[in-house]
C-alpha cells in the first residue's frame, strides 16, 4: 500500500519542530543555566523598569481622562441649576439619609482587622483588570495598550511560566529522590542546598519575581529559627531562592504530597501528621530536637498562622518562641503595583491563586534580614513574639497590630469582648465617681 503525506503536514511538523527547540533553547540559556549558577542578565530588572515606565503614562492618561469627566459634568450641573426657580425650596425625601446611613456603616466594617484580609486597592491602575474596578474605558490607545497586555500576558509569559514551574518541580522531585538515595554526610547536604536552591530559583522565575536583598550578613544560621511575616505561599520560595530552610507544616496528599516526602529523604524538614499538629507539646519537642543539632538547617515560620495582605503585622503565636532558640527575624514586602501577591485563601483555591499569579505583571518584592534576636532574662514568650513582630513590623514598612489573625476565619474571642466590656465599664464608673465628688 502507497502512503502519500501532504507537504503541508511535514511543513507543518518541521516549524513545530523548530518552535519546540528554539523555546527549549531560550529557556535554558537565560533562565535555567542562569538559575543553576545563581546569576542574572539583568533582564528583569529591565522589564520592570519598561512595566513602571508604561505605569506612569497609564496613570497620567486616566488622571486627564477623569478631569474631563468631571469638568463636562460640572458644566451640566450647572446648566440645571440655572434653570431651576431659586424661590423653590428643595424637599426632604426618606432616601436622603440612605447616603449617609451607608457611610457610617462602611465606617464600622472598615476596622483595623477587617481590611487586613482583603487585597489592598491601588491607588493606580497597572493594566490588571482585576487591580481596580473604578477605572473604566478612557481612550482608545489605553484600551488598545491594555488589550496588548492581556495578549502579553496570557499569550507569553503564562505559557511560559507554567513551563518553568513544572521544571522546577519536576527537577525537585527527582533530584531530591535521587540524593536521598546517598548516605548521610557532607556530600548529600551539599548536594541536597545545591539542588533546592536551583529548583527554588526556577520557580522564582516561573513568577516573573524580583527580589531585592537588604543585610545579608544577617541571614539565619544552622540551628536557629527564620522568622518573617506572612502574605502568601510563595513567601517560602521567595526565601528559599537565597539560602536552604527546613520546613515546617502538615503532611498533605496529592501532588503536594509526593513533593513533601522527595523533599524530606534530602534534607530533614519537619512534616506532621493531621492529628500531631494541635499537640503543641510534640510540636515544639520536635523543632527543640532540630535547633539543638547545630548542623541541621534553620527552621523557617510563619507565627502568624495565615495570610495577611501586606499592610501590616498581625499576632505571632508563641509556640515557637518558647524554645529557647536564636530567632532571625525577616521582613518581607511586596510591591502590589506589578502583581497581588496576597492570598485570599477564603475566596481563591492553590490553582486559581498560582494561575492569577503566573497572569500578573510580575512579582516584586524587598526582603530585609534583621539582627538575631534571643530572649532576654525576665522575658516571656508573648513579650518575646511582640517584640520581634515590633521590629519585623518596623522595618518593612508595616502596620503593628496585636489581633489574631485566626479572625479571618473564626469570630472574636470572649476573652477579647471582655477585656472590651471592663474597659468601657471603669469608664463608666469613673464618670459616676466624678460625678458624686462635684
Amino acid at each position: 500500500m502507497e502512503l502519500f503525506f501532504n507537504p503541508f503536514d511535514n511543513l507543518l511538523c518541521i516549524l513545530l519542530g523548530i518552535s519546540f527547540t528554539v523555546w527549549f533553547t531560550l529557556l535554558l540559556v537565560f533562565i535555567i543555566v542562569p538559575a543553576i549558577f545563581g546569576v542574572s542578565f539583568g533582564i528583569r530588572r529591565l522589564y520592570m523598569k519598561t512595566l513602571l515606565k508604561v505605569f506612569e503614562w497609564a496613570t497620567l492618561r486616566i488622571e486627564r481622562g477623569a478631569k474631563e469627566k468631571n469638568h463636562h459634568f460640572s458644566c451640566i450641573c450647572l446648566f440645571i441649576g440655572s434653570n431651576k426657580d431659586l424661590d423653590s425650596a428643595p424637599e426632604f425625601e426618606m432616601s436622603d439619609i440612605f447616603y449617609f446611613a451607608r457611610r457610617g456603616v462602611e465606617s464600622i466594617m472598615d476596622d483595623e482587622v477587617t481590611k487586613r484580609f482583603s487585597a489592598e486597592e491601588l491607588e493606580s491602575w497597572n493594566l490588571l483588570t482585576r487591580s481596580n474596578y473604578n477605572f473604566h474605558y478612557i481612550s482608545l490607545r489605553l484600551t488598545v495598550l491594555w488589550g496588548l497586555g492581556l495578549l502579553i500576558r496570557y499569550g507569553f509569559l503564562l505559557p511560559l511560566r507554567v513551563t518553568l514551574a513544572f521544571t522546577g518541580v519536576g527537577l525537585l522531585v527527582f533530584l531530591t529522590s535521587v540524593i536521598g538515595l546517598l548516605p548521610n554526610g557532607r556530600m548529600k547536604n551539599f548536594l541536597s542546598e545545591k539542588v533546592h536552591l536551583m529548583c527554588y530559583r526556577i520557580c522564582v522565575r516561573a513568577l516573573t519575581a524580583i527580589i531585592t536583598y537588604h543585610d545579608s550578613e544577617n541571614k539565619p544560621k544552622n540551628g536557629g529559627l527564620c522568622v518573617a511575616n506572612h502574605t502568601s505561599p510563595i513567601d517560602v520560595i521567595i526565601l528559599a531562592s537565597d539560602g536552604c530552610y527546613a520546613m515546617v507544616g502538615q503532611i498533605h496528599g496529592g501532588l503536594m504530597g509526593v513533593i513533601q516526602k522527595s523533599m524530606v529523604k534530602a534534607c530533614p524538614h519537619i512534616w506532621f501528621e493531621r492529628s500531631e499538629v494541635k499537640d503543641r507539646h510534640l510540636v515544639a519537642k520536635r523543632l527543640s530536637d532540630h535547633v539543638e543539632d547545630k548542623s541541621k538547617l534553620p527552621i523557617l515560620i510563619f507565627p502568624e498562622g495565615t495570610c495577611i495582605n501586606n499592610t501590616s503585622v498581625m499576632m505571632f503565636k508563641k509556640g515557637s518562641f518558647e524554645i529557647g532558640a536564636t530567632v532571625y527575624p525577616v521582613a518581607i514586602k511586596y510591591d502590589p503595583r506589578f502583581g497581588d501577591a496576597f492570598w485570599n485563601s477564603s475566596k481563591f483555591g492553590m490553582v486559581n491563586y498560582l494561575l492569577r499569579m503566573m497572569s500578573s505583571w510580575a512579582i516584586v518584592c524587598s526582603v530585609w534580614y534583621l539582627p538575631p534576636m534571643s530572649r532576654e532574662e525576665g522575658e516571656d514568650a508573648v513579650q518575646f513574639a511582640n517584640r520581634v513582630k515590633a521590629a519585623i513590623a518596623r522595618q518593612g514598612g508595616l502596620v503593628d497590630l496585636l489581633w489574631d489573625g485566626g479572625l479571618k476565619r473564626a469570630k472574636v474571642k470572649d476573652t477579647f469582648k471582655e477585656e472590651q466590656q471592663k474597659l468601657y465599664s471603669k469608664m463608666l464608673v469613673g464618670t459616676q465617681e466624678d460625678r458624686s465628688r462635684s
